[in-house]
């Protein structure tokens, strides 16, 4: 899988179907009364099971002027928020649309549901401001929307504020009430690190039920299609301190999936202490998620620093019906970062839950170098067990948290730093830092440390509180071994009851 920078990423992941409806090129009220009919979502579910018995045939692209513009061109079309969908009205909700072209290649569909009732939303050039660098673009061909954005009312009173958008193959993304957007997920992920490249499933076509004054969620439906499968998607999004999405799907195999991932997730990871020595930055981390937390099949709960390998690295973290899995943001102060634009520190953790029982599997986490911030390099997901054999359906639901972490009811870890051992034989030094945590109360002499490793001799350590923090601090080394691999873990327990997370890392030089 290639690097991929964080504008162009989605233009990769841009691999399409065939629309069977063409985009209005008028948004006039009798085109779309003329074109209503009824909905449900059941028939989202028959398109994509349709589909799916079918071909698949790309769509065809905007006109070539569209995607040659600038980013700067691009970012000179701004849509007018006055003349969203459903301002004006009494409405709980508006939604802003986005332009294609530039790295979206290829347009959607975008229907509203009122009463019942589906009505195309045509394509409205007028609807954009453009500012003077904005080129003058082709008015025919297969143009539209390539996304939609999502305003509420928040902790404003009288403002519908931003929280959540739809835009480029089955990418999403929300954000917590006073954070600022991160990590990404998608509809599905599929091949991703294989070696003969990663296939990127696209919505098509989004469904959006007009809210009632005063609704608190917002619900949208998706039909996905892609040369191996299709699906039929409901979100039922609902903002707050943490943006919750129930999510229902239902997946077509059009061949057989024998790597695919399901409630995927997309971050970025550059360093912070473990690898600090590798950047000139004045910056002293620089990541969108630092760790990948996981509750498995057996109410273990399992915490992965992240990394930025100098190859790539796939990690399986093999279980029977998880509970839980997600890439957190757990640096929660300006001083973590000193970066007073990208408010690093205010992106927000994502957690997956899943509903019912998911089987055997593996939630996988895929790691690919990166020497920038632009480059969305880490992956999370789970990956069934058995393959997907084509011509099945495949029910999933889960729930995605935007927002803080989960309460586990145990202490968390919330740094480690690595480097050089100071004194002794030429090694390395690890410190892991756990929260201040009523579990983790009275003398460090009191824990239990289950410190271990499957390839290398590792010191005693030194368990202390740290003043700093108000938790406990273990410091321990180890010598690497020719293969410059190491696998490590460590939980503190308290009279046999753990008290911690379990942290796991993966050292390599």
């Amino acid at each position: 899988m290639s690097r991929l920078s964080r504008r162009s990423f989605l233009s990769a992941a841009l691999s399409s179907t065939v629309l069977t409806s063409t985009l209005l090129t008028t948004r006039s009220a009798a085109a779309a009364e003329e074109a209503a009919r009824p909905f449900r979502h059941a028939q989202v579910i028959d398109r994509a099971r349709a589909l799916a018995a079918q071909d698949y045939a790309p769509r065809a692209e905007v006109p070539q002027d569209w995607l040659d513009m600038s980013y700067d061109e691009y970012k000179a079309h701004r849509f007018r928020t006055q003349d969203a969908i459903w301002s004006g009205t009494d409405r709980s909700y508006n939604v802003d649309l986005f332009l294609p072209g530039l790295y979206f290649r290829h347009a959607v569909q975008v229907n509203t549901v009122t009463d019942g009732m589906s009505r195309p939303f045509g394509f409205d050039m007028s609807l954009f401001d453009r500012r003077d660098i904005a080129p003058d673009l082709s008015t025919t061909g297969a143009l539209g929307y390539s996304g939609l954005r999502l305003r509420t009312q928040l902790d404003q009173p009288n403002k519908k504020t931003e929280f959540c958008v739809f835009q480029g193959a089955s990418y999403f993304r929300a954000i917590g009430v006073g954070q600022s957007y991160g990590l990404s997920a998608r509809g599905l992920a599929l091949k991703t690190g294989d070696p003969m490249g990663e296939e990127f499933p696209d919505f098509i076509e989004f469904w959006l039920e007009a809210p009632a004054p005063g609704q608190r969620s917002m619900v949208v439906h998706a039909l996905m299609d892609s040369p191996s499968v299709t699906g039929a998607y409901r979100f039922t999004v609902t903002p707050g301190a943490n943006t919750v999405m129930d999510v229902e799907a239902r997946l077509f195999a059009r061949t057989d999936l024998s790597h695919a991932g399901l409630a995927p997730l997309t971050s970025m990871f550059l360093f912070d202490r473990t690898n600090r020595n590798r950047f000139d930055d004045f910056r002293p981390n620089v990541h969108d998620s630092d760790g990948l937390l996981i509750k498995n099949g057996n109410q273990e709960v399992l915490w992965r620093p992240l990394a930025n390998p100098a190859h790539l690295q796939i990690s399986s973290f093999v279980d029977e019906n998880p509970r839980g899995f997600g890439l957190m943001q757990r640096s929660r102060h300006l001083a973590d970062f000193e970066d007073l634009e990208a408010n690093y520190h205010r992106r927000p953790s994502l957690w997956v839950e899943p509903k019912g029982d998911w089987g055997k599997g593996a939630v996988t986490l895929v790691e690919i170098p990166a020497d920038k911030e632009i480059y969305d390099n880490i992956v999370a997901y789970w990956r069934p067990q058995d393959s997907i054999e084509a011509g099945s359906e495949v029910p999933l639901s889960y729930r995605l948290s935007w927002g803080e972490d989960p309460h586990l009811d145990l202490a968390r870890v919330i740094d480690t730093a690595a480097g050089a051992r100071i004194f002794g034989e030429p090694g390395r030094l690890m410190t892991v830092d756990f929260e201040a945590h009523p579990l983790l109360e009275g003398a460090p002499e009191d824990f239990e440390v289950h410190l271990s490793s499957p390839h290398v001799e590792l010191s005693e350590g030194v368990l202390q509180r740290n003043p700093a923090t108000g938790g406990l601090r273990l410091a321990f080394s180890f010598a690497p071994n020719a293969e410059n691999h190491v696998e490590l873990r460590l939980q503190l327990r308290r009279d046999g009851t753990a008290a911690s997370e379990v942290w796991l890392y993966r050292w390599t030089a």
